[in-house]
């Protein structure tokens, strides 16, 4: 097993035994969007876990120096971002910053916060990753402000074509730690789900916008 995939089974056993992921195939849940959808992920759990944020802490500094190299700050996307941005920067002993879902409407009207100098080579942290819309939001006003943005990493990805498209139209590299194929096989495997389960998760990921569990 190489490294990649066995940080995708730590993370994803990881997610599943804290429940900062929980799949209910059965028993949907529903995004703000209004898609209704079999799995809810909220990373923000493992900063509860000190064993599990010190891993996702080292690997996501781990794969920023290979897959980025030398770089010159760390951004967290508001707000779940933040935090694991925070525990990288001080890792790598890099600059932080975070961008903000919008600007503030009082003070500076700071989209983004923290200093941040034009050219700087910029790796973007995210905690979870759907369509990637507001991700991208926090990559452009990077941009605008003139930081060389080398790419952005996430703890987990649903994995949705409308991401990579995203990501692809934005000129945004993108890796993730963990994703949705890899969490439903360690999720069978350690029975969380049941076999007859897969299937209905799979379609899911087809098309996440029309999915529903009598589909």
């Amino acid at each position: 097993m190489n490294y990649l995939n066995e940080v995708e089974q730590k993370v994803a056993e990881s997610l599943l035994q804290i429940k900062a992921i929980k799949l209910q195939p059965k028993n949907p849940f529903t995004w703000a969007s209004g898609w209704k959808s079999p799995i809810y992920c909220d990373n923000r759990v493992a900063l509860s876990h000190p064993a599990i944020r010190t891993y996702i802490r080292q690997k996501l500094a781990q794969l920023i120096q290979e897959e980025f190299g030398s770089v010159d700050m760390i951004s967290g996307v508001a707000t779940a971002g933040i935090p694991q941005g925070v525990l990288v920067a001080q890792d790598l002993g890099l600059p932080f910053s975070y961008v903000r879902s919008s600007a503030k409407d009082h003070g500076r009207q700071n989209m983004i916060e923290g200093e941040v100098i034009s050219g700087q080579r910029v790796v973007v942290i995210e905690d979870l990753v759907s369509t990637g819309k507001s991700s991208l939001q926090a990559v452009k006003a990077l941009r605008e402000a003139g930081c060389n943005v080398v790419g952005l990493v996430s703890i987990f990805t649903y994995g949705l074509e409308i991401a990579r498209q995203n990501f692809e139209e934005a000129k945004c590299t993108f890796h993730s730690l963990c994703n949705y194929d890899a969490l439903i096989h360690v999720a069978a495997s350690n029975s969380y789900i049941l076999e007859s389960d897969i299937e209905l998760l799979e379609k899911w990921k087809q098309d996440p916008a029309n999915w529903s569990p009598e589909s």
